[in-house]
Protein backbone atom coordinates (compact mmCIF):
# COMPACT_ATOMS: atom_id res chain seq x y z
CA UNK A 1 0.00 0.00 0.00
CA UNK A 2 1.24 3.24 -1.06
CA UNK A 3 1.62 6.72 0.96
CA UNK A 4 -0.98 7.90 -0.78
CA UNK A 5 -3.34 5.31 -0.44
CA UNK A 6 -2.91 5.35 3.47
CA UNK A 7 -5.93 6.94 5.39
CA UNK A 8 -5.06 10.32 6.85
CA UNK A 9 -6.07 12.38 9.77
CA UNK A 10 -5.73 16.20 8.91
CA UNK A 11 -3.56 18.58 10.52
CA UNK A 12 -4.34 22.42 11.81
CA UNK A 13 -1.65 24.70 10.52
CA UNK A 14 -1.44 27.87 12.39
CA UNK A 15 0.14 30.46 10.94
CA UNK A 16 0.32 33.52 12.21
CA UNK A 17 3.14 37.01 11.95
CA UNK A 18 2.96 40.43 12.13
CA UNK A 19 0.82 42.45 9.73
CA UNK A 20 2.70 43.22 6.65
CA UNK A 21 4.90 39.68 7.02
CA UNK A 22 3.47 37.62 4.54
CA UNK A 23 1.21 35.22 6.29
CA UNK A 24 -1.63 35.61 4.28
CA UNK A 25 0.08 35.04 1.16
CA UNK A 26 1.97 32.15 2.07
CA UNK A 27 -1.44 30.61 3.05
CA UNK A 28 -3.30 31.38 -0.24
CA UNK A 29 0.39 29.69 -1.85
CA UNK A 30 -0.18 26.90 -0.14
CA UNK A 31 -3.81 26.34 -0.98
CA UNK A 32 -3.54 27.31 -4.25
CA UNK A 33 -0.68 24.13 -4.75
CA UNK A 34 -2.90 21.87 -2.30
CA UNK A 35 -6.55 21.32 -3.00
CA UNK A 36 -7.27 18.85 0.38
CA UNK A 37 -5.98 22.12 2.63
CA UNK A 38 -9.09 24.68 3.50
CA UNK A 39 -9.33 28.04 5.21
CA UNK A 40 -10.84 28.23 8.68
CA UNK A 41 -14.01 30.30 8.61
CA UNK A 42 -14.45 31.86 11.18
CA UNK A 43 -17.40 33.41 13.25
CA UNK A 44 -18.36 36.66 13.82
CA UNK A 45 -20.81 39.12 14.93
CA UNK A 46 -19.66 41.86 13.01
CA UNK A 47 -21.70 42.82 9.66
CA UNK A 48 -21.41 41.11 6.47
CA UNK A 49 -19.07 43.51 3.70
CA UNK A 50 -20.26 44.06 0.41
CA UNK A 51 -19.65 40.45 -1.69
CA UNK A 52 -19.01 38.48 1.68
CA UNK A 53 -21.08 35.60 1.65
CA UNK A 54 -22.10 33.46 4.78
CA UNK A 55 -20.65 30.34 5.36
CA UNK A 56 -17.67 31.46 2.76
CA UNK A 57 -15.77 34.66 4.16
CA UNK A 58 -17.39 34.37 7.73
CA UNK A 59 -20.21 32.58 9.61
CA UNK A 60 -22.48 35.95 10.75
CA UNK A 61 -23.92 35.01 14.00
CA UNK A 62 -25.95 38.09 15.70
CA UNK A 63 -24.50 38.58 19.45
CA UNK A 64 -26.84 36.42 21.20
CA UNK A 65 -26.58 33.31 19.10
CA UNK A 66 -22.43 34.23 19.67
CA UNK A 67 -23.07 33.51 23.21
CA UNK A 68 -25.02 30.98 23.17
CA UNK A 69 -22.28 28.98 21.16
CA UNK A 70 -19.48 29.97 23.59
CA UNK A 71 -22.02 28.87 26.81
CA UNK A 72 -21.96 25.80 24.70
CA UNK A 73 -18.07 24.98 24.48
CA UNK A 74 -19.16 25.27 20.26
CA UNK A 75 -15.42 27.23 19.63
CA UNK A 76 -11.91 26.24 19.46
CA UNK A 77 -11.08 29.83 20.26
CA UNK A 78 -13.08 32.92 20.08
CA UNK A 79 -12.10 36.74 21.07
CA UNK A 80 -13.58 40.35 21.24
CA UNK A 81 -12.06 42.25 18.31
CA UNK A 82 -13.29 45.78 19.34
CA UNK A 83 -17.11 45.58 19.24
CA UNK A 84 -17.02 42.61 17.44
CA UNK A 85 -16.55 38.59 18.89
CA UNK A 86 -14.45 36.44 16.18
CA UNK A 87 -14.31 32.50 16.61
CA UNK A 88 -13.27 28.60 15.49
CA UNK A 89 -16.45 26.55 15.43
CA UNK A 90 -15.18 23.42 16.45
CA UNK A 91 -17.66 20.99 14.79
CA UNK A 92 -16.32 22.47 11.54
CA UNK A 93 -12.66 22.41 11.90
CA UNK A 94 -13.47 18.43 13.46
CA UNK A 95 -15.55 17.25 10.49
CA UNK A 96 -12.60 18.13 8.07
CA UNK A 97 -9.89 16.83 10.20
CA UNK A 98 -11.71 13.55 9.97
CA UNK A 99 -12.32 13.67 5.99
CA UNK A 100 -8.41 14.12 5.61
CA UNK A 101 -8.15 17.67 5.06
CA UNK A 102 -6.00 19.94 6.58
CA UNK A 103 -7.17 23.35 7.95
CA UNK A 104 -5.27 26.97 7.76
CA UNK A 105 -5.60 28.76 10.64
CA UNK A 106 -4.30 33.00 10.60
CA UNK A 107 -4.75 33.64 14.01
CA UNK A 108 -2.16 35.87 16.32
CA UNK A 109 0.16 34.26 19.18
CA UNK A 110 -3.47 33.81 21.44
CA UNK A 111 -5.46 32.48 19.18
CA UNK A 112 -2.41 30.00 18.21
CA UNK A 113 -2.32 28.87 22.11
CA UNK A 114 -5.94 28.61 22.42
CA UNK A 115 -6.37 26.07 19.38
CA UNK A 116 -3.24 24.19 21.07
CA UNK A 117 -4.62 23.82 24.22
CA UNK A 118 -8.04 22.33 22.71
CA UNK A 119 -6.19 19.70 20.50
CA UNK A 120 -2.42 19.47 20.87
CA UNK A 121 -2.17 16.36 18.25
CA UNK A 122 -3.74 18.26 15.40
CA UNK A 123 -1.91 21.74 15.75
CA UNK A 124 1.14 22.68 13.65
CA UNK A 125 2.36 26.05 14.13
CA UNK A 126 4.29 28.16 12.30
CA UNK A 127 5.32 31.96 12.53
CA UNK A 128 6.57 34.55 9.80
CA UNK A 129 8.90 37.07 10.68
CA UNK A 130 10.01 39.30 8.15
CA UNK A 131 13.41 40.03 7.47
CA UNK A 132 14.09 43.19 9.16
CA UNK A 133 12.06 46.11 10.58
CA UNK A 134 12.94 47.81 8.11
CA UNK A 135 11.54 45.92 5.50
CA UNK A 136 8.60 45.28 7.35
CA UNK A 137 7.77 48.96 7.66
CA UNK A 138 8.16 49.74 3.97
CA UNK A 139 5.43 46.96 3.51
CA UNK A 140 3.08 48.76 5.35
CA UNK A 141 3.64 52.25 4.03
CA UNK A 142 3.44 50.92 0.53
CA UNK A 143 0.00 49.18 1.33
CA UNK A 144 -3.25 51.48 -0.12
CA UNK A 145 -4.34 54.16 2.22
CA UNK A 146 -1.53 53.80 4.62
CA UNK A 147 -1.17 56.80 6.93
CA UNK A 148 2.27 57.40 9.72
CA UNK A 149 -0.76 56.86 12.33
CA UNK A 150 -1.46 53.52 10.99
CA UNK A 151 2.29 52.61 10.00
CA UNK A 152 3.00 53.40 13.82
CA UNK A 153 0.30 51.67 15.10
CA UNK A 154 0.62 48.04 12.91
CA UNK A 155 4.78 48.96 14.02
CA UNK A 156 3.97 48.78 17.74
CA UNK A 157 1.02 45.84 17.32
CA UNK A 158 4.04 43.87 15.10
CA UNK A 159 6.60 43.88 18.00
CA UNK A 160 4.43 43.00 20.33
CA UNK A 161 3.64 40.10 18.19
CA UNK A 162 7.19 39.13 17.46
CA UNK A 163 7.72 38.92 20.83
CA UNK A 164 5.98 35.42 21.45
CA UNK A 165 7.79 34.16 18.20
CA UNK A 166 9.37 31.41 20.71
CA UNK A 167 5.82 29.72 21.39
CA UNK A 168 5.53 28.76 17.88
CA UNK A 169 6.83 24.56 16.38
CA UNK A 170 8.62 26.66 13.50
CA UNK A 171 9.91 30.16 12.24
CA UNK A 172 10.00 31.33 8.71
CA UNK A 173 12.06 34.73 8.00
CA UNK A 174 10.56 35.73 4.74
CA UNK A 175 12.90 37.41 3.00
CA UNK A 176 12.35 36.22 -0.53
CA UNK A 177 8.63 34.96 -1.33
CA UNK A 178 9.12 32.30 -3.17
CA UNK A 179 12.12 30.13 -0.73
CA UNK A 180 10.12 31.43 2.10
CA UNK A 181 6.72 29.47 0.61
CA UNK A 182 9.26 26.32 0.28
CA UNK A 183 10.19 26.35 3.63
CA UNK A 184 6.54 26.44 4.46
CA UNK A 185 5.69 23.54 1.78
CA UNK A 186 8.84 21.39 3.22
CA UNK A 187 7.81 20.97 6.77
CA UNK A 188 3.65 21.02 5.52
CA UNK A 189 4.64 17.86 4.03
CA UNK A 190 6.54 16.33 6.99
CA UNK A 191 4.12 16.85 8.87
CA UNK A 192 1.76 15.47 7.01
CA UNK A 193 3.32 11.88 7.39
CA UNK A 194 3.85 11.80 11.15
CA UNK A 195 2.91 8.46 12.73
CA UNK A 196 -0.18 9.67 14.46
CA UNK A 197 -1.54 10.99 11.41
CA UNK A 198 -1.46 7.82 9.16
CA UNK A 199 -4.46 6.21 10.91
CA UNK A 200 -4.24 2.73 8.68
CA UNK A 201 -0.20 2.42 9.45
CA UNK A 202 -1.34 -0.19 12.21
CA UNK A 203 -3.12 -2.14 9.65
CA UNK A 204 -0.87 -1.81 6.79
CA UNK A 205 2.48 -3.22 9.31
CA UNK A 206 0.08 -6.11 10.83
CA UNK A 207 -0.42 -6.83 7.39
CA UNK A 208 3.31 -6.64 5.94
CA UNK A 209 4.19 -9.46 9.50
CA UNK A 210 1.48 -11.74 8.42
CA UNK A 211 -0.67 -10.63 11.39
CA UNK A 212 -3.96 -9.92 9.91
Amino acid sequence: MSNDQLKRRGLMLVISSPSGAGKTTLARMLMDEFEDVALSVSATTRDPRPNEQDGVDYHFKSLEDFRALIADQDFLEWARVFDHYYGTPRADTVALLKAGRDVIFDVDWQGADALHDQMPNDVVSVFVLPPSIEALEARLRARPGSTDETVARRMADAKAEIMHWRRYDYCIVNDNLDEAYQQLRRLFLVERTKRLRQLDLDAHVRQLLGEG
